[in-house]
């Protein structure tokens, strides 16, 4: 038995740090925390200082118990998780649970998972900081209270199984509130005025006019104004400018650059840096740090010489602004800047490029740009068209980070008094716009401005307000409307009609009906718990904790002082809601109709439940209405659905509104109904029309070994369907002209990656060990099917552990009981 036993949290890092340290080190895994409040009720004693009653989860059990033998048999313990607040609380959870003595163990912090950090940390040990852990104890138990005693008021003033939270309520009101600003978003049209303009070298250039007009008046007034006008350059200027690069990435900044760059959520982004952090690739992927370390700067000063040049190199310190950043006192970088690229799994590769790319530009020098605005007059008219261009005299860090607007648009030679003559002068109409509902990377970012939240909890509460159904990722394709194009050509003015779409949408987060209900009450009777200045001076009141300045249980105290009278209030006092609006009467029935949320979600009701004569109906409220703006005459055609339409080949078709909009059903296929038709009004002819074009589209490319090849698009892309098997199709192929040999080499990638799926037998069945889309590994037998849990050892297991996990969740078997008469 080795001498030394070191605790860290995930298996992978445990296997990374075993490879730094000698035969005297053992090197195991907690797999995450090992103790929490308990799953059945609140876990605090209110009377007693809210002392926390923790307890070692089921899950853990054997993993507590096979610690404390390692720890019983070593010389000395060495608790090395990760060095923020919650990693602190995982280290003082250990040596609670496994019953340590102080003065055989050592807490160790590193800030990457590298030889020299590990020898670094072992040689300068310390003792946990009770200060960062009654920060983190704070943030659980408060959370606590608030979740234990307004969720039951939920349950019985709206609905039951609903659940609020401290920061995910606050979340969902973001996000609620500004949906209720697009919806009441009336757009305002004006028209944008752009002449194309040739200089005497024939060089054809665009200018905008300064004024914007109101009205399709005031644009027609100014374009016949200007009809026999002469144009000229009233001013060329030129100015040196410059970028600078951003600092390097914080967990918020890296969450935002990858969704815009990279198209990943924030959980996966999360998931694939801890990844890269266990692997000891990147520095700790949790910190509000824009900080590098002196070593840090030497090394990419070096790189970046090395590759481009002295004159690339810019050595830079960066300044954290928030004073009261999380522990991790650097920003996130690659452990060695001299890797640029990794050959890993493709998703991680680009992750470590981004942040690799990140870090080295912020140590780069500025770009050096020219800037020109050139100002065109004519004698008709006052305002003038004004065009502007950018030329790059040096890249400096865009060499390795290109921004999206750092492309040069580069204007003609002109000299002021150059007479210009115009190819085309046009003034569009444009509509002002409503504010962009959140990304995921979006709503990071808010709550970060306004303090809500740490690097440690966004992830997280994103993916808890989306498992408890109050916030949806939403995709939608607009709305069409028409627009007017004013040109000026050759001394004509005509209008001409265009369409275009609004308000069309992608992985955007959209509150339910649901999530909307329970904001307006929240909001209503828990105002301070749903403000964000208060939610982010809870925040500075951890912080205060952390650095020992306020005792954790007096906070908690003067907070539960003034939050639980309340609720005991609106548990009297407030009424019962279910967003249930009257619509107005049935006009056949002459019964009422209303909506409201039920146990489904959203839904019409004609007639009330308390008429004994006549049961109500019900229709589904689809996506793409609501119950605050939702007319009598829109509920009533929901009830013309499923509408039937007739038959095809021997079979009946219907439309219908799903969960995906409207669609026409014929045999086992659901066919999209286009915008330019409603399910209420489609005719047989067209929908037979849609049903032959998915046919076709349905209809097999290939044959591979005896199994016909169909294609399609889905959620996550294009792909091929054979034997039963879906196979995405990356950009490598042309997905409209796939070669048969495509087809087998996707076919044949897929197969290998089956082989190499861990699969045992057991009963005359596979077993298998599958890794899902979202990371976490599934074991399956026949039709059983297990998600494992997210801290499981897939590669150190056993057939006799997957044996007994299957044993456990195998469906019990109903008994049969025989009935007797009487």
């Amino acid at each position: 038995m080795s001498k030394n036993l070191v605790i860290v949290e995930s298996p992978a890092k445990a296997k990374t740090i075993q490879k730094f340290l000698g035969d005297d080190f053992q090197v195991m895994s907690s797999f995450g925390h090992i103790r929490d409040l308990p799953k059945k009720g609140m876990g605090i004693d209110i009377e007693n200082q809210f002392n926390p009653s923790y307890e070692i989860t089921p899950d853990k059990k054997e993993i507590v118990g096979k610690l404390k033998v390692a720890a019983a048999k070593s010389e000395k313990v060495w608790l090395a998780s990760d060095e923020d607040r919650e990693g602190e609380a995982i280290a003082w959870h250990l040596f609670e649970a496994l019953e340590l003595e102080e003065e055989n163990t050592e807490r160790i912090v590193f800030h990457e998972i590298t030889k020299n950090a590990i020898q670094k940390a072992i040689s300068q040990p310390r003792k946990i900081d009770k200060h960062l852990v009654d920060a983190q104890q704070a943030r659980r138990i408060l959370d606590r209270i608030v979740g234990f005693e307004i969720s039951p008021v939920l349950w019985k003033k709206v609905r039951a199984g609903l659940s609020a939270g401290r920061v995910q309520s606050v979340a969902v009101r973001l996000i609620v509130e500004r949906e209720k600003e697009i919806r009441e978003f009336i757009p305002e049209p004006f028209f944008r005025t752009i002449g194309f303009f040739q200089s005497k070298e024939s060089a054809l250039f665009k200018a905008t006019l300064e004024t914007e007009f109101t009205s399709h008046e005031e644009a027609s007034a100014y374009l016949n104004k200007i009809q026999k006008a002469n144009f000229t350059v009233a001013k060329v200027e030129k100015k040196p400018g410059k970028k600078s690069s951003s600092p390097p990435f914080t967990t918020s900044s890296l969450q935002q650059e990858a969704s815009q760059k990279l198209g990943l959520s924030v959980t996966r982004t999360m998931r694939l840096a801890q990844q890269l952090y266990e692997a000891g690739h990147i520095t700790y992927m949790r910190t509000d740090s824009v900080n590098l370390s002196e070593e840090a700067i030497k090394s990419s000063g070096e790189v970046i010489i090395k590759r481009f040049g002295n004159e690339y190199s810019s050595p830079t310190r960066y300044k954290t602004k928030n004073q009261n950043a999380q522990e991790a006192h650097e920003a996130i970088r690659p452990t060695n800047f001299s890797i640029e690229k990794l050959d890993i799994e493709p998703a991680q590769a680009k992750l470590y490029r981004l942040i690799w790319q990140r870090a080295t530009a912020s140590q780069m020098s500025d770009a050096k740009i020219e800037k020109t605005v050139v100002g065109i007059s004519n004698n008709k008219d006052k305002d003038l068209f004004e065009a502007t261009g950018e030329v790059i005299l040096f890249d400096g860090f865009l060499k390795v980070y290109p921004e999206a607007n750092s492309e040069n648009n580069i204007l003609p030679q002109v000299k002021v008094g150059e007479t210009l003559n115009f190819d085309l002068i046009e003034s569009t109409e444009k509509f002002t716009k409503a504010a962009a509902r959140y990304s995921e990377a979006a709503l990071v970012k808010k709550l970060e401005e306004l303090g809500i939240g740490r690097p440690s909890t966004y992830a997280p509460t994103i993916s808890t307000i989306q498992a408890r159904n109050y916030v949806e990722i939403g995709d939608s394709d607009g709305i069409e409307r028409k627009y007017q194009i004013i040109q000026l050509t050759n001394e004509t003015i005509e209008t001409k009609q265009a369409t275009e779409k609004y308000n069309s949408t992608k992985k955007k987060l959209v509150p339910t009906e649901v999530g909307i209900l329970v904001t307006d009450f929240l909001v209503n009777h828990f105002k301070d718990i749903l403000d964000y200045s208060f939610t982010a001076d809870v925040e500075n009141s951890f912080d205060e904790i952390a650095k020992g300045k306020v005792n954790w249980s007096q906070m908690i105290s003067d907070f539960y002082h003034d939050f639980h009278p309340n609720i005991n209030q609106v548990l009297e006092k407030s009424e019962r809601v279910s967003g249930e609006r009257i619509l107005g009467t049935d006009s056949v029935s002459g019964k009422k109709v209303i909506v409201r949320i039920g146990k489904f979600g959203p839904m019409v009701q004609i007639g009330d439940s308390s008429d004994e004569t006549t049961k109500p109906r019900y229709a589904t409220i689809p996506k793409n209405m609501f119950i605050a703006s939702i007319t009598l005459e829109e509920a009533m055609r929901l009830f013309q659905l499923p509408r039937k339409l007739g038959e095809h080949q021997g079979n009946e078709i219907e439309a219908n509104i799903g969960r995906f909009g409207p669609y026409i059903k014929f045999k086992e296929k659901f066919i999209s109904i286009p915008q330019t038709e409603s399910p209420y009004s489609i005719s047989l002819q067209i929908a037979i029309e849609l049903i032959k074009e998915k046919e076709k589209i349905d209809a097999p490319i290939s044959v591979y070994k005896g199994f016909e090849v169909t294609k399609g698009k889905g959620r996550f892309g294009p792909f091929i369907k054979w034997d039963d098997f879906f196979i995405n199709v990356n950009k490598k192929y042309d997905f409209d002209n796939l070669s048969h040999n495509d087809i087998q080499e996707l076919i044949e990638d897929k197969l290998k990656k089956e082989s190499e799926k861990v699969i045992h037998f057991w009963e005359k069945e596979e077993v298998k060990v599958e890794k899902a889309r979202w990371g976490r590994f599934t074991l399956s037998q026949g039709k059983i099917k297990i998600e494992l849990p997210k801290e499981t050892d897939v590669e150190n297991m056993k057939l006799n552990d997957f044996i007994a996990i299957l044993e456990k969740n195998k469906p019990k078997k109903k008994v049969a009981t025989k009935k007797t008469k009487k």
